[in-house]
């Protein structure tokens, strides 16, 4: 079977196809899975480019859709030929957060989904929803886990509720969709006037060039009528952050869920103080955040926004797409 690995230590010149035997039949509590899609997220490109350390031969790409092959003695939730996506935290099924770093992540501490085929513990996978294609679950298992963590698990959305998104990366466009899901209205940003259309196409009701007004903090409390947004899907970190807090109403949320712009900086200590925000750290969730998600999305028909597709073999031309910095949505790969 195709395999891909990553030698040390990283860069997108470093990946590589290779041929390996493939897994055999699975052993009790496990599945064998065809895996037929990935898609990109920025922990991927961060380890596929090095800025992340791995162990020599790494097999990248955290998420894995696919169907089973196989099921080993004892398991109960799958069947032959169900669709399945994987999980992030494999050792994370419910209950508060409980790890702090990727040493269990797949693609990452352990090897990941860029290759054909797979046996691993049954609970490290869910089922896709329903008329999903390999290519849109596999969208869900870092990117619209996320969003759907940040805005509804951990922000307790509502109906009427305002929301503030950063970007038009996979989290963003899923937090704006699950936003509109719940009935709660959009403030959205982008450096590009042609992103902001399509988010305003989308249904966000308001959108700001954040190159054309570095202010935009102040920007999205006038929009909201000087009270500010209920919560803010920050993807951005030091760089944003100050604006994100400047942007958010008293007791609101701030989901901090990436560091785009760097892993440290300043932050205005004394007006987060002020505001009495909750600002929470958050990577990912569990098992039973992604089965509840899954529901929502069944329930909803809500389909993610996949920008470009790649095949296996074109793993680096994808990142060399997500470098660039144009793609709306998210970026897949499919075989």
């Amino acid at each position: 079977m195709k395999v891909v690995t990553l030698r040390s230590p990283g860069g997108l010149d470093r990946l590589e196809v290779v041929e390996r035997d493939a897994p055999g039949e699975p052993g009790p509590g496990e599945v064998r899975v065809r895996l037929q899609a990935s898609s990109l997220n920025f922990h991927d490109y961060a380890v596929v480019a090095g800025m992340i350390p791995v162990e020599d031969g790494r097999i990248p790409m955290s998420d894995g859709a696919g169907v089973v092959e196989a099921v080993g003695e004892g398991v109960e939730d799958f069947a032959t030929g169900d669709a399945v996506v994987s999980t992030f935290f494999p050792p994370w099924l419910e209950g508060p957060a409980r790890l702090g770093n990727f040493a269990t992540t797949p693609g990452d501490g352990v090897d990941g989904y860029a290759r054909e085929r797979i046996v691993r513990p049954a609970h490290w996978f869910t089922h896709q929803p329903a008329g999903y294609s390999p290519a849109e679950a596999a969208t869900l298992t870092t990117a619209g886990l996320t969003a759907w963590r940040a805005l509804v698990v951990e922000g307790g959305l509502k109906a009427g509720d305002t929301v503030l998104v950063l970007g038009t990366g996979g989290v963003s466009i899923f937090a704006l969709q699950f936003a509109q899901l719940m009935g709660a209205r959009v403030i959205a940003t982008s450096s590009s006037d042609d992103k902001l259309a399509r988010l305003r196409e989308m249904g966000a009701e308001h959108t700001i060039n954040y190159r054309d007004d570095p202010e935009w903090g102040k920007t999205v409390q006038a929009l909201t009528g000087g009270a500010g947004v209920d919560h803010v899907v920050e993807v951005g970190g030091p760089g944003t952050l100050p604006q994100s807090i400047e942007a958010v109403r008293i007791g609101g949320h701030i989901a901090l869920i990436g560091v785009l712009t760097g892993r440290e900086g300043e932050i205005p200590t004394a007006k987060l103080m002020a505001k009495q925000a909750r600002l929470q750290g958050l990577i990912v969730g569990s098992r039973r955040h992604q089965l509840e998600m899954i529901r929502a999305i069944e329930a909803s028909g809500v389909k993610p926004v996949i920008d470009a597709t790649f095949g296996l073999e074109e793993i680096a031309e994808a990142f060399r797409h997500q470098e660039a910095g144009r793609h709306f949505g998210k970026i897949c790969l499919e075989w």
